[in-house]
């Protein structure tokens, strides 16, 4: 069993080390780490083709700058640039074209999932005529083979008198041998 000394100097030994492994670690993190470049202004930007490949820089026409999208609004106000006359994301687009042109899209989206829900996911329930229908059908068909029984067994009964009294046409009945001579 070790003695109370040797387990202090194994102690020892492993909180230097675990104080000098950390003492490496936040240097190291601290030296590895860039100073972030402070962004772009959108006030620097001189053209549209440049101004607009940034998400957060508007491009307005009507004053030829770039200025900051106003964030706290979802729509550009009037008095920063009228709708046509702003360009955001690309130059070739106004931003009233955008949003008709979104919203006409989205539209069509909502649309074609209304009409796939009510079509393809609702299971066609038959109708009342489609039902009767069905109902007669069934009750045509059972009619007509009651009646194909009815002539079966009114024919067998015929042929069966047919042959009691000699009137069947074959050569299977016992007189049939007398009529030839």
């Amino acid at each position: 069993m070790p003695s109370f000394g040797a387990l202090g100097h194994t102690l020892s030994a492993s909180l230097i080390f675990a104080v000098a492994f950390l003492c490496v670690s936040f240097v190291s993190q601290g030296e590895c780490r860039a100073t972030p470049v402070p962004p772009t202004p959108c006030s620097s930007y001189k053209n549209c083709d440049t101004c607009v490949p940034h998400a957060k820089c508007l491009w307005c026409f009507a004053t030829n700058n770039c200025t900051e999208y106003p964030v706290t609004w979802l729509l550009p106000p009037a008095k920063l640039c009228p709708l046509s006359q702003a360009r955001w994301g690309v130059c070739w687009l106004n931003f009233e074209a955008l949003i008709i042109t979104m919203a006409v899209v989205g539209g069509i989206i909502l649309l074609a999932i209304a009409v796939c829900c009510c079509c393809c996911c609702c299971k066609k329930r038959p109708s009342r005529f489609d039902r009767e229908e069905e109902r007669s059908a069934k009750r045509r068909e059972e009619i007509r083979q009651r009646a194909e029984e009815r002539k079966v067994e009114r024919m067998a009964r015929h042929d069966e008198i047919r042959r009691k009294y000699g009137l069947m046409g074959d050569t299977d009945h016992p007189y049939s041998k007398f009529e030839n001579e």
